[in-house]
């Protein structure tokens, strides 16, 4: 079926918001929340970290479709893949999503489990980290390798850099396409986009693309490719000899603030349905619990284990916090204060149910 052309409109932006994501909002009550909790800016294309020593990056973000918001667009203007906007709105069509429906924007992270130097490559959220000698981390959505061909796991380094770099097929791409010559020149049509970043592993990139759709799916033939914007950004940041460690961790627990919190993403199978249906079919938890322990530590008993395994099942792709308030029984999924009350508290970025 063919698709209509991408608009280039931004949504309107909302902030954070207390409702069920892909939930269709009547215009009173539309107005109402974006009066009282006031309008938030579009995202920077980078999302930063908040604070030094945290395990979090960036700040979740809600935004209310127009009546041509195309969800594609919303994604990479985000520096989001879509199916991760899936996720976060099962049964949302991201071609047509509806107008004024209020969707969720998982553009915070916790960051990997993994040394934080140099880059690293978290193929089950389909995102990369760096983490630059000086400076706050930054995050970008990338497309891996297709089934057949994954991206290997493992570490490497950057050992050369190119701008406008040609594209020499491997054999084996060549005859899957045998209309491809054998080096494809610089220009629109090179699959590797403006930059490449060459790995130690022989044939496998981090580059741009001339399709920046396929960014945020399975669908190279094992490079990791960004946003071309992102990728020219990033170039410019990465000395050769960067580390890169390439991992899978679709459970991730991370400390902010004294808090806890959970990210669980969907596992490869769930994937597939979101790109095909975007929705997927939930799934028993699985067992992370001696994990979630670990990293609780001295605060375990603050865990509201009834919270985890309802977010291990959900698996919406972003953090959400597991841990009590100090002599409470259990976990809010919201709290509230009176609007303009010296003291008060707005809806925390993480409370968006």
């Amino acid at each position: 079926m063919q698709r209509k052309p991408i608009s280039r409109q931004p949504a309107a932006p909302a902030p954070e918001l207390g409702t069920l994501p892909g939930a269709r909002l009547g215009r009173r009550s539309l107005l109402a929340g974006l009066a009282a909790l006031g309008a938030g800016p579009l995202l920077p294309r980078v999302a930063f970290a908040e604070a030094a020593g945290g395990d979090l990056i960036g700040r979740m973000r809600a935004l209310v479709t127009g009546a041509d918001t195309i969800l594609l667009d919303v994604a990479r203007s985000h520096d989001l893949g879509v199916i991760e906007i899936s996720a976060a709105n099962p049964g949302v069509d991201p071609w047509v999503p509806g107008e004024e429906r209020l969707i969720v924007l998982p553009t915070r992270h916790v960051l990997p489990d993994a040394p934080r130097r140099g880059i690293v490559v978290n193929l089950a959220e389909l995102r990369l980290y760096f983490f630059p000698r000086k400076g706050p981390p930054e995050t970008h959505a990338i497309g891996i390798g297709r089934e057949g061909v994954e991206t290997p796991l493992g570490t490497t380094k950057i050992v050369r850099k190119k701008k406008n770099p040609a594209w020499y097929p491997t054999a084996a791409t060549r005859r899957d396409n045998p209309a491809l010559p054998k080096v494809v020149p610089p220009g629109p049509d090179n699959p590797l986009g403006t930059r490449a970043l060459y790995l130690g592993w022989p044939t496998y990139l981090i580059h741009g693309t001339s399709k920046p759709y396929g960014v945020g799916r399975r669908v190279s033939r094992g490079c990791i490719r960004l946003y071309p914007e992102q990728i020219e950004d990033l170039f410019d940041k990465v000395p050769i000899g960067t580390p890169v460690m390439v991992l899978a961790q679709t459970i991730k627990a991370g400390w902010h603030e004294g808090e806890l919190y959970l990210e669980a993403h969907p596992d490869p199978d769930q994937l597939e349905e979101l790109e095909a249906t975007y929705r997927m079919t939930l799934k028993p938890p699985p067992p992370v619990h001696d994990y979630i322990r670990e990293k609780a530590g001295d605060a375990v008993d603050r865990i509201d284990w009834d919270f985890v395994d309802a977010e291990l099942v959900a698996r919406r792709g972003y953090p959400v916090r597991i841990t009590r308030a100090v002599g409470r029984r259990r976990l809010a999924l919201r709290e509230t204060a009176a609007a303009g009350k010296p003291g008060s508290e707005r809806l925390s970025a993480f409370d968006l149910y």
